[in-house]
């Protein structure tokens, strides 16, 4: 109940300014100083929670460093237990999945990494654009990764592994792109093809958001060049844009998805209702319908909602974050970070930063030191350290199922050493024996079905009247004529 009414929750900050300024946080009701980590300083969207176990930060580099980059990693029960992993090169924006398992990072060369975080092995990177990555977010189901860069350029890559097929159906597409998680690509080379690649924005990616509902797939990008723009994640198609007078540097939805807040390069939150319509021209929504917030001094860098959805927090280059009450819109407090403008808003449960909660709270994932890609694969776009277990054959059938039998033997196989691929393998084997269950349950269905439909005509032939007198005639004895022919009693 505490965490409904706003109570219980913090809110994390960090500065791209200076490693020293670290990461702060408040208590939401309070503003009380919770907790302060030391070496930190994250460029935007590089700051996340996973799971609400741990603290993910990419660390800021020199600009045109590619020597080597940094990522930390915090368990927010234990702040001091540290884990630092150094890329290949830097990482500016980064995401994970919703389950924590996997984590995504893009770099100023356009490339993007995946890793495991339980184990830390690199599973793959390619070079997803040809500018410095500015975005990265996934889907609501995990089933996309969209990412953005400086030159304006989205683009949309499916994760969904092994099931292109039921996908393009889903789709109505044609469409044979690659995922990036499928095995079946391991020895591709170059750029991987992406699901949607738009040119639309003139500027800079400065926000990515997907609505969660499961009625619609709707991308919403926010751009330097004063505009959001509203996209079908499905069919690829522009549904809407939202104009401005100068540049737009961060974007949230409310928790209801009906309303866009948009934040601008001098301070102002533009508030404008997420009306899609079904315009065949997308329509031109401009900043003259918008709601506007004013309260900050200089640019807004990050906007997010609480867990509650009772406060607004948005970050600014004046050095504060502001929280917005949502019943009138007030102020009702100001939230200072001393030595440097926020860079990074997330909003954690408060009971996170307790050991003795942790201890009863559902199992933690467990979190590695992240693998270094290779020097010579590092920027030959693609690289994938997933390996395939379809023959040449099955490949070119682009068809990757094996026999129960074979799988088990393979999972054996691998079993003594717990890697990824044996586990990969069980995970393939289940996926078998449920597409078997859902086959037999529908077969025995049908068969219910039938024997169900006999049963109904046997009754309707036993009520019927010509049915009786058929019975009746059949139980009356036969007798003989006086000429010995058989006859039936009238």
């Amino acid at each position: 109940m505490a965490e409904m009414d706003g109570r219980g929750e913090a809110i994390v900050a960090c500065s791209d300014k200076h490693t020293s300024a670290g990461i702060c946080i408040w208590d939401v009701e309070t503003g009380e100083d919770i907790m302060h980590i030391p070496t930190c300083a994250s460029s935007s969207h590089g700051l996340l929670s996973l799971t609400n176990h741990f603290l993910v930060a990419s660390q800021l580099q020199k600009h045109g460093s590619y020597g080597g980059g940094a990522i930390f990693i915090w368990p927010l029960n234990k702040p001091q237990a540290l884990l630092r992993s150094y890329p290949i090169e830097p990482i500016g924006p980064i995401s994970c999945t919703r389950d924590g398992l996997f984590l995504f990072g893009g770099a100023p060369s356009g490339n993007v990494y995946v890793w495991d975080v339980s184990s830390g092995r690199l599973l793959k990177n390619w070079r997803a654009h040809h500018k410095s990555m500015s975005c990265l977010a996934l889907s609501d189901d995990d089933s996309f990764l969209i990412s953005g860069a400086d030159d304006g350029g989205i683009c949309v890559w499916t994760l969904i592994r092994n099931n292109l097929i039921l996908f393009n159906m889903i789709c109505c597409s044609d469409r044979s792109d690659g995922s990036v998680l499928d095995m079946a690509d391991s020895q591709i080379r170059g750029s991987l093809p992406s699901f949607h690649c738009w040119l639309e924005h003139g500027a800079s990616i400065t926000g990515l958001l997907l609505t969660s509902g499961s009625s619609s797939s709707v991308l919403i990008s926010s751009s330097l060049d004063g505009t959001c723009k509203v996209w079908d994640l499905a069919i690829g198609r522009l549904l809407q844009t939202h104009t401005f007078s100068l540049a737009v540097t961060a974007i949230v939805l409310d928790p209801t998805e009906q309303f866009l807040f948009c934040g601008s390069a001098d301070g102002r939150i533009f508030v404008n209702a997420l009306d899609i319509g079904l315009q065949e021209n997308p329509p031109i929504v401009s900043e003259d319908h918008s709601t506007v917030l004013s309260g900050h001094k200089g640019s807004i860098t990050a906007l997010s909602f609480t867990i509650s959805g009772l406060w607004l927090i948005s970050a600014s280059e004046d050095c504060t974050a502001c929280l917005w009450d949502v019943s009138n819109w007030q102020i009702t407090r100001r939230f200072s970070h001393k030595k440097g403008r926020i860079t990074n808003l997330v909003v954690i449960p408060r009971s996170s930063l307790s050991v003795m909660e942790n201890q009863r709270s559902s199992p933690r994932i467990r979190a590695s030191l992240l693998e270094k890609a290779q020097m010579t694969k590092a920027y030959e776009g693609t690289t994938t350290l997933l390996p395939t277990y379809c023959s040449l054959e099955d490949h070119l059938n682009a068809t990757c199922f094996r026999s129960s039998d074979s799988l088990n033997q393979q999972i054996l196989d691998l079993e003594q050493g717990r890697t990824p691929e044996a586990i990969q393998m069980k995970v393939e084997t289940s996926v078998e024996n449920r597409l078997w269950a859902v086959s037999m349950t529908k077969h025995l269905t049908t068969m219910n079905k039938h024997l169900r439909s006999r049963l109904l005509d046997l009754m309707e032939r036993r009520l019927s009247p010509d049915f009786d007198i058929t019975i009746e005639k059949r139980k009356r004895p036969k007798v003989n004529d006086p000429e010995g022919r058989s006859m039936s009693p009238a």
